[in-house]
Protein backbone atom coordinates (compact mmCIF):
# COMPACT_ATOMS: atom_id res chain seq x y z
CA UNK A 1 0.00 0.00 0.00
CA UNK A 2 1.62 3.23 -0.69
CA UNK A 3 2.15 5.76 1.94
CA UNK A 4 -0.54 8.46 -0.23
CA UNK A 5 -3.07 5.55 0.20
CA UNK A 6 -2.55 4.76 3.82
CA UNK A 7 -2.90 8.56 4.65
CA UNK A 8 -6.14 8.56 2.83
CA UNK A 9 -7.17 6.09 4.53
CA UNK A 10 -6.15 6.82 8.09
CA UNK A 11 -7.69 10.39 7.21
CA UNK A 12 -10.69 8.83 6.27
CA UNK A 13 -11.31 6.48 9.26
CA UNK A 14 -10.70 9.41 11.67
CA UNK A 15 -13.21 11.59 9.93
CA UNK A 16 -15.62 8.58 10.28
CA UNK A 17 -15.04 8.49 13.78
CA UNK A 18 -15.71 12.26 14.64
CA UNK A 19 -18.70 12.32 12.74
CA UNK A 20 -19.65 9.20 14.73
CA UNK A 21 -18.60 10.05 17.84
CA UNK A 22 -20.21 13.86 17.08
CA UNK A 23 -23.62 12.00 16.38
CA UNK A 24 -23.80 9.99 19.24
CA UNK A 25 -22.80 13.21 21.34
CA UNK A 26 -25.81 14.99 19.98
CA UNK A 27 -28.05 11.84 20.15
CA UNK A 28 -26.98 11.43 23.97
CA UNK A 29 -27.00 15.39 24.61
CA UNK A 30 -31.08 15.38 22.85
CA UNK A 31 -31.94 12.55 24.98
CA UNK A 32 -30.79 14.20 28.09
CA UNK A 33 -32.43 17.48 27.71
CA UNK A 34 -35.32 16.32 27.14
CA UNK A 35 -35.12 14.04 30.13
CA UNK A 36 -33.76 17.53 32.09
CA UNK A 37 -37.12 19.16 30.93
CA UNK A 38 -39.57 16.78 31.60
CA UNK A 39 -38.52 16.17 35.15
CA UNK A 40 -38.75 19.82 35.37
CA UNK A 41 -42.17 19.57 34.10
CA UNK A 42 -43.06 17.23 36.42
CA UNK A 43 -41.85 19.60 38.94
CA UNK A 44 -43.56 22.32 37.96
CA UNK A 45 -46.96 19.69 38.31
CA UNK A 46 -46.16 18.82 41.61
CA UNK A 47 -45.75 22.38 42.77
CA UNK A 48 -49.40 23.66 41.69
CA UNK A 49 -50.95 20.95 43.43
CA UNK A 50 -52.87 22.61 46.25
CA UNK A 51 -54.39 20.43 49.69
CA UNK A 52 -57.20 22.44 52.40
CA UNK A 53 -56.81 22.09 55.65
CA UNK A 54 -60.24 23.03 56.60
CA UNK A 55 -60.47 24.18 60.53
CA UNK A 56 -63.72 24.04 62.64
CA UNK A 57 -65.90 26.96 62.85
CA UNK A 58 -64.84 27.61 66.31
CA UNK A 59 -61.26 27.06 65.78
CA UNK A 60 -59.28 29.60 68.75
CA UNK A 61 -56.79 31.85 67.09
CA UNK A 62 -54.59 29.91 69.17
CA UNK A 63 -55.44 27.00 67.61
CA UNK A 64 -55.00 28.22 64.09
CA UNK A 65 -51.10 29.95 64.94
CA UNK A 66 -50.52 26.49 66.53
CA UNK A 67 -51.61 24.56 63.40
CA UNK A 68 -49.72 27.07 60.47
CA UNK A 69 -46.39 26.25 62.63
CA UNK A 70 -46.87 22.93 62.00
CA UNK A 71 -47.79 22.63 58.85
CA UNK A 72 -44.87 24.74 57.54
CA UNK A 73 -42.63 22.50 59.63
CA UNK A 74 -43.81 19.24 58.33
CA UNK A 75 -41.65 18.14 55.54
CA UNK A 76 -42.50 18.28 52.12
CA UNK A 77 -44.29 21.63 52.42
CA UNK A 78 -43.55 24.24 50.39
CA UNK A 79 -45.88 27.24 51.42
CA UNK A 80 -48.58 27.70 53.49
CA UNK A 81 -51.33 30.74 53.16
CA UNK A 82 -53.95 31.12 55.59
CA UNK A 83 -57.34 31.82 54.57
CA UNK A 84 -59.25 33.54 56.62
CA UNK A 85 -63.12 33.23 57.29
CA UNK A 86 -64.03 36.95 55.58
CA UNK A 87 -61.37 36.18 52.96
CA UNK A 88 -63.50 32.28 51.93
CA UNK A 89 -66.81 34.37 52.46
CA UNK A 90 -65.28 37.22 49.86
CA UNK A 91 -64.20 34.59 47.45
CA UNK A 92 -67.28 32.57 47.71
CA UNK A 93 -68.77 36.38 46.19
CA UNK A 94 -66.43 36.79 43.75
CA UNK A 95 -66.83 33.39 42.27
CA UNK A 96 -70.46 32.64 42.42
CA UNK A 97 -71.55 36.72 41.66
CA UNK A 98 -74.20 36.23 45.55
CA UNK A 99 -73.90 36.99 48.83
CA UNK A 100 -75.66 34.52 51.14
CA UNK A 101 -74.90 36.56 53.80
CA UNK A 102 -78.52 38.24 53.19
CA UNK A 103 -80.55 35.42 53.85
CA UNK A 104 -78.49 33.45 56.05
CA UNK A 105 -77.03 36.48 58.37
CA UNK A 106 -73.86 34.54 59.48
CA UNK A 107 -70.73 33.45 57.47
CA UNK A 108 -70.99 30.24 57.22
CA UNK A 109 -67.31 29.09 55.38
CA UNK A 110 -64.52 28.11 57.54
CA UNK A 111 -61.16 29.49 57.87
CA UNK A 112 -58.69 27.43 55.72
CA UNK A 113 -55.01 26.83 54.93
CA UNK A 114 -53.81 26.09 51.24
CA UNK A 115 -50.92 24.19 51.25
CA UNK A 116 -48.47 23.38 48.30
CA UNK A 117 -46.28 20.66 47.74
CA UNK A 118 -42.68 20.98 47.17
CA UNK A 119 -41.21 19.29 44.36
CA UNK A 120 -38.48 17.08 45.96
CA UNK A 121 -40.91 14.83 47.80
CA UNK A 122 -43.56 11.85 46.59
CA UNK A 123 -46.97 13.97 46.54
CA UNK A 124 -48.48 11.21 48.22
CA UNK A 125 -46.58 10.93 50.81
CA UNK A 126 -46.50 14.40 51.94
CA UNK A 127 -50.41 14.49 51.71
CA UNK A 128 -49.79 11.36 54.08
CA UNK A 129 -47.98 12.63 56.57
CA UNK A 130 -50.12 15.71 56.94
CA UNK A 131 -53.39 13.69 57.13
CA UNK A 132 -51.84 11.75 60.16
CA UNK A 133 -50.41 14.54 61.98
CA UNK A 134 -53.30 16.59 61.57
CA UNK A 135 -55.39 14.09 63.33
CA UNK A 136 -53.89 14.96 66.49
CA UNK A 137 -53.84 19.07 65.95
CA UNK A 138 -56.69 20.48 67.75
CA UNK A 139 -59.26 22.62 65.67
CA UNK A 140 -58.79 20.94 62.33
CA UNK A 141 -61.91 19.16 60.82
CA UNK A 142 -60.57 17.57 58.00
CA UNK A 143 -57.78 17.71 54.67
CA UNK A 144 -59.49 18.17 51.26
CA UNK A 145 -57.48 17.07 48.12
CA UNK A 146 -58.22 15.77 44.76
CA UNK A 147 -57.01 11.88 45.76
CA UNK A 148 -57.31 10.90 42.19
CA UNK A 149 -55.25 13.08 41.14
CA UNK A 150 -52.30 12.40 43.59
CA UNK A 151 -52.65 8.39 42.87
CA UNK A 152 -52.61 8.76 38.84
CA UNK A 153 -49.48 11.74 39.37
CA UNK A 154 -47.19 8.76 41.55
CA UNK A 155 -48.10 6.24 39.62
CA UNK A 156 -47.82 7.65 35.69
CA UNK A 157 -44.93 10.10 36.35
CA UNK A 158 -42.99 7.82 38.05
CA UNK A 159 -43.39 5.12 35.11
CA UNK A 160 -43.33 7.75 32.35
CA UNK A 161 -39.44 8.78 34.11
CA UNK A 162 -38.31 5.14 34.44
CA UNK A 163 -39.57 4.94 31.02
CA UNK A 164 -37.36 7.55 29.64
CA UNK A 165 -34.13 6.92 31.65
CA UNK A 166 -34.21 3.19 30.35
CA UNK A 167 -34.36 4.56 26.88
CA UNK A 168 -31.75 6.55 27.42
CA UNK A 169 -29.51 4.19 28.94
CA UNK A 170 -30.34 1.00 25.97
CA UNK A 171 -29.38 4.48 23.78
CA UNK A 172 -26.45 4.84 25.33
CA UNK A 173 -24.89 1.14 25.41
CA UNK A 174 -26.04 0.79 22.02
CA UNK A 175 -24.24 3.88 20.56
CA UNK A 176 -21.24 2.89 22.71
CA UNK A 177 -21.30 -0.36 21.20
CA UNK A 178 -21.60 0.91 17.82
CA UNK A 179 -18.34 3.67 18.28
CA UNK A 180 -16.05 1.19 19.82
CA UNK A 181 -16.23 -0.73 16.73
CA UNK A 182 -15.30 2.90 14.50
CA UNK A 183 -12.90 3.59 16.29
CA UNK A 184 -11.69 0.32 16.11
CA UNK A 185 -11.21 0.44 12.73
CA UNK A 186 -9.57 3.42 12.70
CA UNK A 187 -6.88 2.32 14.52
CA UNK A 188 -6.95 -0.78 12.60
CA UNK A 189 -6.11 1.27 9.69
CA UNK A 190 -2.33 2.11 11.16
CA UNK A 191 -1.71 -1.23 12.13
CA UNK A 192 0.74 -1.42 10.09
CA UNK A 193 2.72 1.55 12.14
CA UNK A 194 2.03 -0.48 15.17
CA UNK A 195 3.91 -3.59 13.91
CA UNK A 196 6.75 -1.30 12.78
CA UNK A 197 6.80 0.45 16.14
CA UNK A 198 6.61 -3.17 17.83
CA UNK A 199 9.55 -4.35 16.06
CA UNK A 200 11.88 -1.74 16.43
CA UNK A 201 11.34 -2.29 20.27
CA UNK A 202 9.02 0.69 20.99
CA UNK A 203 7.60 0.50 24.78
CA UNK A 204 3.61 0.01 24.86
CA UNK A 205 3.56 4.21 26.33
CA UNK A 206 5.23 4.98 23.16
CA UNK A 207 3.15 3.62 20.76
CA UNK A 208 0.13 4.33 22.29
CA UNK A 209 1.00 8.44 23.32
CA UNK A 210 0.54 9.38 19.46
CA UNK A 211 -2.36 7.70 19.08
CA UNK A 212 -4.25 9.28 22.52
CA UNK A 213 -3.57 12.82 21.36
CA UNK A 214 -4.97 12.19 17.67
CA UNK A 215 -8.11 10.32 19.52
CA UNK A 216 -7.74 13.77 22.46
CA UNK A 217 -8.31 16.05 19.57
CA UNK A 218 -10.92 13.99 17.31
CA UNK A 219 -12.61 13.89 20.82
CA UNK A 220 -12.44 17.75 20.95
CA UNK A 221 -13.84 18.22 17.07
CA UNK A 222 -16.39 15.98 17.80
CA UNK A 223 -17.97 17.55 20.75
CA UNK A 224 -17.45 20.81 18.77
CA UNK A 225 -19.25 19.41 15.89
CA UNK A 226 -22.10 18.36 18.20
CA UNK A 227 -22.19 21.20 20.47
CA UNK A 228 -23.00 23.03 17.85
CA UNK A 229 -25.40 20.48 16.23
CA UNK A 230 -27.06 20.61 19.74
CA UNK A 231 -27.29 24.62 19.64
CA UNK A 232 -28.86 24.61 16.18
CA UNK A 233 -31.82 22.32 17.06
CA UNK A 234 -32.51 24.16 19.99
CA UNK A 235 -32.60 27.63 18.83
CA UNK A 236 -34.66 25.80 15.22
CA UNK A 237 -37.09 24.95 17.54
CA UNK A 238 -37.52 27.78 20.00
CA UNK A 239 -38.28 29.62 16.80
CA UNK A 240 -40.73 27.38 15.33
CA UNK A 241 -42.48 26.34 18.41
CA UNK A 242 -41.44 29.32 20.71
CA UNK A 243 -44.31 28.57 23.48
CA UNK A 244 -41.61 25.55 24.53
CA UNK A 245 -39.33 28.01 25.49
CA UNK A 246 -36.19 24.78 25.53
CA UNK A 247 -33.54 27.50 25.83
CA UNK A 248 -33.01 27.44 29.66
CA UNK A 249 -30.32 29.39 31.49
CA UNK A 250 -26.78 29.84 31.24
CA UNK A 251 -25.58 27.47 34.25
CA UNK A 252 -27.72 24.93 32.25
CA UNK A 253 -26.10 25.40 29.38
CA UNK A 254 -22.89 25.31 30.70
CA UNK A 255 -23.48 21.73 32.21
CA UNK A 256 -24.58 20.43 29.32
CA UNK A 257 -21.65 22.24 26.74
CA UNK A 258 -19.12 21.12 29.50
CA UNK A 259 -20.91 17.14 29.80
CA UNK A 260 -20.45 17.05 25.79
CA UNK A 261 -16.93 17.80 25.50
CA UNK A 262 -16.04 15.85 28.84
CA UNK A 263 -17.88 12.98 27.06
CA UNK A 264 -16.18 13.24 23.88
CA UNK A 265 -12.86 13.22 24.96
CA UNK A 266 -13.73 10.71 27.18
CA UNK A 267 -15.25 7.95 25.24
CA UNK A 268 -12.67 8.56 22.34
CA UNK A 269 -9.38 8.41 24.58
CA UNK A 270 -10.82 5.76 26.65
CA UNK A 271 -12.17 3.56 23.44
CA UNK A 272 -8.81 3.93 21.85
CA UNK A 273 -6.39 3.06 24.98
CA UNK A 274 -8.46 0.02 25.23
CA UNK A 275 -7.97 -1.16 21.13
CA UNK A 276 -4.83 -0.22 21.74
CA UNK A 277 -3.94 -2.54 24.32
CA UNK A 278 -4.88 -5.31 22.15
CA UNK A 279 -3.40 -4.71 18.92
CA UNK A 280 0.07 -3.94 20.78
CA UNK A 281 -0.22 -7.47 22.69
CA UNK A 282 -1.63 -9.03 19.71
CA UNK A 283 1.07 -11.56 17.62
CA UNK A 284 1.98 -9.42 14.74
CA UNK A 285 1.19 -11.80 12.66
CA UNK A 286 -2.23 -12.30 13.44
CA UNK A 287 -2.76 -8.54 13.61
CA UNK A 288 -3.92 -8.39 9.92
CA UNK A 289 -6.67 -10.90 10.19
CA UNK A 290 -8.26 -9.36 13.85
Amino acid sequence: MGRKELRRKVRGSYAISTVSIAMVLFLLASVGYIIWNLSKATDSIKERMTLYVMMEPNASDAAVEDVAFKLRATEGVREVVFISKAEAAEEFRNYSGGDFSDFLKYNPLPASFEVRLAASDSPKQIVNRIEEASEEWKGVDEVLYQQGMVESMETNLGDFKLLLVLFGAVLLLISLILLKNTIRMSVYSRRELIVTMKLVGATKGFIKRPFVVDSLWMGLAAATIASLMFWGMLVALSEGVPYLALISGGRVMAVIFGGIYLCGVAISTIFTSFTLEKFINMNSAKINIY
